[in-house]
């Protein structure tokens, strides 16, 4: 499986990575046998790219995620894990935050210098591994701290981002980032300090391309990598709008003009003969900052299927008949026919 090289340092990750969200039973359980099958999967495929967090299942990701690289040469693979989030213990829920019977923990939200290196030191003992690569400050901004987002963001670059940097300088991680699902606050923190890389979920997506005047040329301008997750966009690229019931988008029922916007696509890849998940996956990976896109799967059949989609051939004019129907931004890179060079839209010839 082709790799990319993850901002200025040393480490290259596959660009089809593995999203460990849903083994944190992320709204429907996954047996301990079902994770176990569906990352022996993802690592038979060629995936080397794994990013888990504490707040996956309350730790439950985690401890997935660690059983089984446990076994794994550590050199042939690149694991990320989050900061920001410290778990501590609690009665067990049957769901909590949307998880299906995590691990009896709950969390307290910690962007300090103290706060990382605990979440960095309790996050290797649930892992069961010697090191982490990536340490990603998870969820800051206002999309999940409101009003009281100022106060954080502070704390998180005064503090938090000293503890990373010098987790990075002494060598205890690789790379240093945000995972998070807003640009504003990834354009923010690029003036305290320097991120390896952005886990950017949702944001630069087939769907939507936010970032393409201003976020995602600075990426390339100082070498910030873009992980992208929530390719998806929380399912309506992937549902589509046309099977009936509830499409969701950003987590929650999709807004009428999303889904008309949706349709529009979907019509063109009736047009084109093209799985409009394929589309999805393939877009991001144009752009010169974005060097991997990372799925959430939790089942065998799932990874199979993805990599089908990540695979698929999707011919040039479908791209460029969605631009020329105003569906992509005119400055976003296309994918070209062949998978193997970018193509700039508004350099297309006739």
């Amino acid at each position: 499986m082709q790799r990319s090289q993850l901002g200025k340092t040393d480490l290259t990750v596959t660009t089809l990575g593995y999203g460990a969200g849903p083994l944190g039973n992320l709204y429907r359980e996954v047996s301990n046998q079902q994770a176990t099958d569906a990352l022996e999967t993802a690592w038979n495929a060629g995936m080397r790219y794994f990013d888990t967090a504490p707040f996956y299942g309350l730790g439950l990701s985690e401890t997935r995620v660690g059983a089984f690289l446990s076994s794994k040469n550590k050199n042939d693979y690149v694991v990320s894990t989050k900061v920001g989030r410290l778990l501590h213990p609690a009665e067990p829920a049957s769901k909590r935050y949307g998880f299906i019977n995590p691990l009896p923990n709950d969390i307290t939200y910690d962007y300090s210098y103290d706060g990382v290196m605990r979440s960095v030191e309790a996050s290797l003992e649930r892992l069961g591994i010697d090191r982490i690569d990536i340490i990603l400050m998870h969820d800051i901004g206002r999309l999940t701290h409101g009003n009281n987002h100022d106060k954080h963001f502070s704390v998180a670059m005064e503090s938090g981002y000293r503890a990373m940097d010098e987790l990075r300088s002494s060598g205890v991680v690789k790379a240093i980032g945000l995972g998070v699902n807003e640009i504003e606050v990834c354009m923010a923190s690029m003036d305290h300090g320097y991120w390896d890389c952005f886990l950017l979920a949702g944001r630069y997506t087939l769907l939507e391309q936010g970032g393409i005047q201003n976020f995602l040329p600075r990426c390339v301008e100082v070498g910030s990598s873009i992980i992208l997750g929530g390719a998806y966009n929380s399912g309506i690229l992937a549902t589509g709008t046309r099977k009936g019931g509830t499409v969701y988008y950003d987590y929650e029922p999709a807004p009428k003009e999303i889904i008309s916007r949706v349709a529009r696509i979907e019509d063109i890849c009736e047009q084109y003969s093209v799985d409009m998940k394929a589309a999805a996956l393939q877009f991001p990976m144009a752009h010169p900052a974005v060097s991997c896109v990372i799925p959430g799967m939790g089942s065998p059949n799932r990874i199979a299927q993805t990599i089908d989609l990540f695979n698929a051939p999707i011919p040039d004019e479908f791209w460029r008949n969605l631009k020329a129907d105003g569906l992509l931004d005119q400055d976003c890179p296309i994918p070209d026919m062949d998978n193997t060079s970018i193509q700039n839209v508004g350099e297309q010839t006739s």
